[in-house]
């Protein structure tokens, strides 16, 4: 048997996406699934690609039966954590949150993106922030507080910031001024339930910016690669299920210009992403990523392109929203926290049509 798992909010997307990831990880039994809605109804009636393979019935979020598990992972709105954690932590289960209520270190910084008061801000400075190609070092101190027993609270990274904070990373350090951000997601993005933005008829063929100059991931990428008041970041709706593309243009420093080309800079990504990475692919000169290339993956693909007359890095990022981008990353870091090889249970071949 391997560690009780339970999962709260399990009826949305992202939710869903952890069941059909945990149903088949070999070191996490899960034995638990909430929802706030579904109480009572079979996870196989509300998503029939489970009849088989999953035969668990939806819980109260309340329910006594999480304090027995040893790991929570929690797939719910913001603000929700900050209820349940308090007490997952208390009843020592390790608790690996979806939601934002703990990524932001500034709890005046989460006021202002959320617009509500953040409640337990006591719990910030304990918290892990879970992208592990960047935030690698806390996760392995995490790792060593979850061996002597300590419930430990990981963060995971969101969508946008985990797939722009990757194409951005390498070379960051390199780069001046504004750094600016086009992205893309699936409309699963969004969540499970509609809004006139996400109804069929509105999203079917339809290409759409929001949250221009305003959307809440904005300071989640500043706080990963240090661009306080550098970034502008445009978000964009695609009529597609799921996927996630970002393209990051930066302009290198007069310094960086000078010293790289094209492939020095191709070089740093290269040994950026090593093979200690697994699940992320710099892609060969020449190739930009595609997000059917990654769709049910726990991969990122990355591209990058250098214009030399203007001294513009752009480099591209595509991940699954639903995987790499929520849930895949969630069971990536409870994979190194918990000791296990961080690929475990997790997909590394995508449909390749």
């Amino acid at each position: 048997m391997g560690l009780a798992t339970g999962i709260i909010g399990a009826a949305g997307y992202a939710g869903a996406e952890l069941v059909r990831i945990l149903s088949r990880h070999p070191e996490f039994d899960l034995r638990v699934i909430t929802s706030s809605t579904d109480e009572g109804v079979a996870i196989a009636d509300l998503y029939p690609a489970f009849k088989g393979v999953c035969d668990l019935e939806f819980e109260a979020h309340n329910t006594a039966t999480l304090a027995d598990c040893d790991v929570v992972f929690m797939a719910t709105p913001h603000t929700a954590a900050m209820a349940l954690v308090p007490d997952l932590l208390a009843s020592d289960v390790s608790v690996f949150d979806l939601s934002a209520d703990f990524r932001l270190k500034d709890p005046a910084i989460f006021e202002q993106w959320y617009g509500t008061p953040h409640t337990q801000t006591e719990l910030l400075e304990h918290a892990f922030f879970g992208l592990p190609e960047i935030t690698e070092a806390a996760l392995l101190e995490a790792r060593k507080l979850h061996a002597q027993h300590h419930p430990t609270l990981v963060a995971c990274a969101g969508c946008y910031p985990t797939a722009t904070s990757l194409a951005a990373y390498p070379a960051v350090e390199l780069t001046e001024g504004i750094v600016v951000v086009d992205a893309i997601s699936g409309v699963s993005g969004a969540g499970r339930s509609a809004t006139p933005r996400t109804h069929f008829c509105n999203a079917n063929n339809n290409f759409e910016a929001y949250g221009v100059a305003s959307h809440r991931h904005t300071p989640e990428i500043e706080q990963i690669l240090g661009l306080q008041d550098r970034l502008v970041f445009t978000p964009h709706l695609a009529p597609a299920n799921r996927g996630l593309l970002s393209t990051v243009t930066m302009q290198l420093s007069a310094g960086a210009r000078e010293e790289h080309t094209l492939e020095t800079l191709h070089a740093l990504y290269e040994a950026t992403y090593n093979e200690d990475y697994p699940f992320v692919t710099v892609l060969p000169l020449g190739q930009m990523p595609r997000t059917a290339s990654v769709v049910g993956t726990n991969n990122a693909h990355i591209g990058i392109a250098f214009q030399k007359t203007t001294g513009t890095l752009i480099a591209v990022c595509a991940i699954d929203n639903l995987c790499k981008g929520a849930a895949g990353q969630a069971v990536q870091c409870a994979n190194i926290v918990c000791g296990f090889e961080q690929r475990c249970g997790l997909d590394l071949v995508a449909m390749p049509v």
